[in-house]
C-alpha cells in the first residue's frame, strides 16, 4: 500500500500549472557536522544517507519522524523520482517552496542550482539534466546560528531565552515538479485599479522570446465568463490593462471585501505550450488623514498577533484543514484580520484568507544584528515575499521592521532607519 503524501494539496493555488508532481514523503536525510559531504561527494546517486525524514517537516519538528532540537548546522537529503511524461519541447521545473536557510540542489550528482534564503520560494529547470526512467535529486543545506539570517522568532543560541521558539532548518515547504512551455511564465502580477476599473496584467516570461510570444488570458467569477483578451509579447515583460466594468451591473465593478470577498480566476495560456492559473481581487487600501480605508471607505481593523507556530511542526503547518480551521477560528473569535508575526507564512495561508475575507499583515522575520549582509538578507526576503504573494487581495500590508529588532539603535541611526523605509 502506497504511503500518503503529507501536504499533498497544490502548494500554490495562486500560481498553478496543470501537470504537476508533489514530492513531498520520505527522503533520506543526514547531519554533516564535520562539513565533509561536499569532499567526500554525499551528492552523488550512489551515497546512502543514513536517516529517515519527512519532508516537508524540519528535523526538528515531530512530524518528520526524527524530533531532535539539537544544533546541526549542515543538513543533506537525498530522494528519486520517475521522470514525468510531459510534452516534448516543455520544460520540467523543480520547485521548493521554502528552505531554510541556504542550499545547492544536486540532480543525477550535477548541481542544478543554489539558493540563499529561508522564506522565499526558489525553482530550477532541471530539464537537460533528467535521465529516462529514476532521477536522483539531492541537496545540501546550511543554517547556522547566524544573526544577519532573517530568523524571525527562531532561536540562535543552544539555551532557550526570551520567547524566542526551536528553530527550523531545511525543507519545510512542498518540493514539486511541473510542467513548463518551452518559453514560460515566470511571473503575473495583476494590480487593481478601482477608481478607473481596470486591472493592470504585468507577465513576465523566463526569457528574451526569441520571436513574440502569442498570449491569451481568459478572467473568470465563479465559473461564468468575464474577459478575454490577447497580445504579442516581444520582450521579456509586458503589461495588460483588463477593463473590469460590467456595464449591465448595478454595481459595475465587483469589489474584494472582507463581507464578499468576490475573487477574479486568471487563465493564463501562451503558444509556446504554457499555461498557469491565478487569480486577484479588486480592491483598494490607501491611508488618508491618518485612517486606513478599504476601496475608499474607512476600515476598522481588529487584528489578532498570530505567530503561525505549530506544535507538532513548528512553522510549517501540519496540514491544510488546520490552516484553514485557524482562519475560521480567528474570524470566528471576532477578528477581521491578522499581523503574521515575525514570518512569511505558508503560500496556503494567503489563499484561505482571500477566500474567507480575512485581513492580513505580512510580516518580514527580522535578522538581529545590523551589517550590509543582513540588510541585503532581509531586502532579498522583502522582494521575494512581494513578488510571491503580491496578487493576495487579503494582504493589505508589508511589514518591513517589527519594534527595532536587529535595528537597537533606529531612533538616531540614519543608516538603519533607511533600511527600515525600504
Amino acid at each position: 500500500m502506497e504511503k500518503m503524501i503529507p501536504r499533498a494539496e497544490h502548494p500554490r493555488p495562486d500560481f498553478v500549472r496543470k501537470n504537476w508532481v508533489n514530492l513531498n514523503g520520505e527522503w533520506q536525510f543526514a547531519y554533516d557536522d564535520a562539513n565533509k559531504g561536499l569532499v567526500e561527494k554525499w551528492y552523488h546517486p550512489d551515497f546512502a544517507l543514513d536517516q529517515k525524514i519527512l519532508v516537508p517537516f524540519c528535523y526538528q519538528c515531530e512530524l518528520s519522524g526524527i524530533n531532535d532540537s539539537t544544533y546541526h548546522p549542515i543538513l543533506w537529503y537525498r530522494r528519486t523520482f520517475k521522470r514525468p511524461q510531459y510534452t516534448p519541447g516543455n520544460k520540467i521545473l523543480l520547485r521548493f517552496g521554502a528552505v531554510d536557510f541556504a542550499c545547492n540542489v544536486f540532480v543525477n550528482g550535477q548541481c542544478v542550482g543554489t539558493h540563499k534564503g529561508g522564506y522565499t520560494p526558489f525553482a530550477f529547470d532541471i530539464t537537460p539534466y533528467l535521465e529516462n526512467g529514476q532521477n536522483d535529486l539531492c541537496l545540501r543545506v546550511e543554517d547556522a546560528h547566524d544573526c544577519t539570517q532573517p530568523r524571525g522568532k527562531q532561536l540562535w543560541k543552544d539555551n532557550w531565552f526570551g520567547c524566542w521558539y526551536t528553530p527550523t532548518s531545511g525543507i519545510w515547504q512542498t518540493v514539486y515538479l511541473e510542467e513548463a512551455g518551452s518559453v514560460y511564465v515566470h511571473a503575473a502580477h495583476i494590480t487593481p485599479d478601482i477608481d478607473n476599473g481596470t486591472a493592470a496584467l504585468r507577465i513576465t516570461l523566463n526569457e528574451i522570446p526569441a520571436r513574440p510570444v502569442h498570449v491569451k488570458v481568459t478572467v473568470t467569477m465563479d465559473g461564468t465568463f468575464v474577459r478575454e483578451q490577447t497580445m504579442l509579447m516581444a520582450q521579456r515583460s509586458q503589461r495588460m490593462v483588463l477593463d473590469m466594468v460590467d456595464g449591465a451591473a448595478l454595481h459595475q465593478v465587483v469589489c474584494w471585501t472582507p463581507r464578499s470577498p468576490k475573487l477574479y480566476d486568471v487563465q493564463i495560456e501562451t503558444d509556446t505550450g504554457d499555461a498557469v492559473g491565478t487569480y486577484f481581487g479588486m480592491r483598494k487600501v490607501h491611508v488618508a488623514d491618518g485612517r486606513v480605508l478599504l476601496n475608499n471607505k474607512p476600515m476598522y481593523q481588529r487584528l489578532v498577533l498570530d505567530q503561525g507556530y505549530w506544535p507538532e511542526s513548528l512553522i510549517t503547518p501540519p496540514s491544510d484543514s488546520a490552516i484553514k480551521a485557524d482562519i475560521e477560528w480567528t474570524l470566528k473569535l471576532g477578528y477581521n484580520g491578522a499581523r503574521k508575526h515575525q514570518k512569511l507564512e505558508d503560500p496556503r495561508y494567503y489563499y484561505w484568507a482571500d477566500k474567507f475575507g480575512l485581513l492580513v499583515w505580512e510580516e518580514l522575520p527580522s535578522a538581529y544584528e545590523y551589517t550590509s549582509e543582513a540588510v541585503a538578507n532581509t531586502s532579498e526576503t522583502l522582494t521575494g515575499g512581494i513578488e510571491r504573494d503580491f496578487n493576495h487581495p487579503a494582504v493589505i500590508t508589508w511589514v518591513p521592521v517589527n519594534e527595532s529588532w536587529g535595528m537597537d539603535r533606529l531612533y538616531a541611526n540614519k543608516q538603519m532607519q533607511a533600511s527600515a523605509n525600504m
